[in-house]
């Protein structure tokens, strides 16, 4: 499997994934050709060698012929009557739709009156689809990432002006859980270092981890800022999962699971217990009613942990519980593969947990979390969400 591990070194903007893909072997002239397919002109793109800290990369800029400014509904409207794969098409309405509803979530607005100002302009058509095109055209198929670095928190340079980070960019960020990196000194006079559209693109496109893979070229993309400190810079990294990964979709592994026998405890107690077992990183808590000694019922307390995890989830067991001893046994097991994503529905993004058998996507189970989010926010019922969210995951991810 193809894979592409993004990571911002020194932020993320559009520009800089089209200067990192760019960089990777992307002709201009294919990208030129490409978006020629959405109809719309008014720019013109600008592609050469720089370095930021002594790294060589490329910039790559749109240069704006027309400052048209367009509305979410003509955006999306250009990728979906455009002729280009529908690969590319699905991609880019995706990251689009998550940016228009991070700054819907920010000002209070629907996205059919939502006044946009930079992000309204044909700029950012072309570093959302051109990105798609770019990983289309290099043959990724899966995409993941380091955490993002947005800089240091900061007020507004200017009046009227934004905090770093952005208002869109902190609500896409937090929409999916994105890690960040910590505040550093030398991110102190930057300022903004990762865009609403490179979050768009990193939050809705990537997952955030590094999984196992043959690493066979690296694209640097680089951003317009030149700090002494660190280079504003975006590095994809290219390569082939190895052949373990990739047709391993079941892994074993060893788990211990403890148990003991209630007759004398409440079930406020073994809620509370239940809930600090969790909180240590238990892998599943549960209760089987039992019949004890001289008739009296009682629970059995289960609680699989991981390996390193079996000190201390008995010392909550004895600190929580009254039992005076606890049943400890290795359990082995198989597990399947899983990968999370987050699909757009009518209703708003839901995260999906896949199930991966045989190299192959059997299955999707949105995460009861959001489903209640959302359910609570629009007051549909949970399973009405639930259904909405399982079809859409059907249809874009098995």
């Amino acid at each position: 499997m193809r894979i592409a591990y993004i990571q911002p070194i020194g932020g993320a903007s559009g520009d800089m994934m089209l200067g990192a893909l760019a960089d990777l072997g992307m002709p201009i002239e294919h990208l030129e050709e490409e978006l020629s397919k959405l109809n719309i002109a008014g720019y013109r793109l600008e592609a050469r060698q720089e370095t930021r800290c002594e790294m060589r990369g490329t910039y790559l800029k749109v240069n704006l012929e027309d400052q048209t400014r367009y509305s979410p509904k003509q955006l999306l409207d250009s990728v979906a009557g455009s002729s280009l794969s529908q690969p590319v098409k699905d991609q880019s309405c995706r990251v689009l739709k998550a940016l228009w509803q991070a700054e819907s979530r920010v000002h209070g607005e629907t996205q059919d009156v939502l006044d946009l100002e930079e992000l309204g302009s044909v700029d950012t058509l072309v570093d959302v689809v051109g990105s798609a095109i770019g990983f289309e055209y290099l043959g990724v198929e899966l995409i993941h990432a380091a955490p993002l670095v947005i800089g240091n928190s900061s007020p507004p340079r200017r009046a009227g002006g934004y905090s770093n980070p952005a208002p869109a960019t902190l609500e896409l960020i937090a929409s999916v859980g994105a890690p960040v990196v910590a505040e550093n000194p030398m991110y102190e006079k930057a300022g903004e270092l990762t865009t609403p559209t490179g979050a768009a693109l990193i939050t809705t496109l990537a997952q955030f981890n590094r999984p196992a893979f043959a690493v066979d070229r690296v694209g640097l993309g680089l951003g317009t800022k030149d700090p002494a400190e660190f280079p504003n810079a975006l590095r994809v990294w290219l390569g082939e999962t190895s052949q373990v990964d990739a047709t391993s979709s079941i892994r074993q592994d060893q788990v211990v699971l403890l148990e003991t026998n209630l007759d004398d405890v409440s079930g406020l107690v073994l809620g509370y217990t239940q809930e600090r077992l969790f909180a240590i990183g238990a892998l599943d808590v549960w209760t089987t009613p039992i019949q004890m000694k001289k008739n009296r019922p009682g629970v059995v307390l289960s609680a699989l942990v991981p390996k390193d995890k079996e000190r201390e989830a008995s010392e909550v067991i004895l600190r929580e519980t009254p039992t005076l001893g606890i049943r400890t046994r290795s359990i082995d097991r198989y597990v399947a593969d899983r990968q999370v994503f987050t699909v757009e529905t009518d209703l708003g993004p839901i995260s999906v947990k896949i199930k991966i058998l045989d190299d192959k996507a059997v299955s999707a189970a949105p995460e009861p979390d959001d489903v209640r989010r959302i359910a609570l926010e629009t007051g549909r019922p949970f399973q009405e969400v639930y259904q909405v969210a399982t079809e859409a995951a059907r249809q874009k991810l098995l």
